[in-house]
């Protein structure tokens, strides 16, 4: 498998990660109960960090690797997105997600939780934003999105 394809796959394998995450909180907070909320944020904390982190290491070291071949705008909107993804990840999203799976554990589902819940969930969408740009200036780079034609 190329640098470049192995790079695509990592990096939408982290963005489903990240989508799913937000996506269950969501529904297990509006629609499930308690239990339902707790046994998400375990498994978020358990098993999904986990697969999360290598996805996002595998996607930034192969972005780092590829990037020293290329040069030009798209590339550095990325390298400039970067490490405001990566600061979002390390100082606000595993953070919140171990501690919203310790609250939820002891069944703590108070003003703290769902403040901490809050700020993960809109980071989240943070991330899916600047994720997705990256996305976007990736296919670019790579021919596979053309640029939009102005208009006449």
């Amino acid at each position: 498998m190329s640098k470049s394809i192995f790079h695509a796959v990592a990096g939408t394998a982290a963005m489903l990660i990240i989508a799913t995450f937000w996506t269950s909180t969501l529904v297990s907070e509006l629609f499930l109960g308690h239990a339902a909320t707790a046994a998400v944020k375990h498994a978020i904390a358990s098993y999904g960090l986990i697969a999360l982190v290598i996805m996002m290491a595998a996607t930034g070291g192969t972005g780092f690797s590829l990037g020293k071949e290329r040069k030009g705008r798209l590339l550095e909107g990325k390298k400039k997105r970067m490490p405001f993804i990566a600061a979002n990840g390390i100082l606000i999203m595993i953070p919140s997600a171990l501690f919203l799976n310790y609250k939820a554990a002891l069944g703590e589902f108070d003003a703290l939780f769902y403040s901490v819940q809050m700020l993960e969930l809109m980071v989240g969408l943070v991330q899916l934003t600047l994720m997705g740009m990256n996305f976007r200036d990736g296919l670019k780079l790579a021919g596979r999105l053309r640029p939009k034609q102005a208009k006449l």
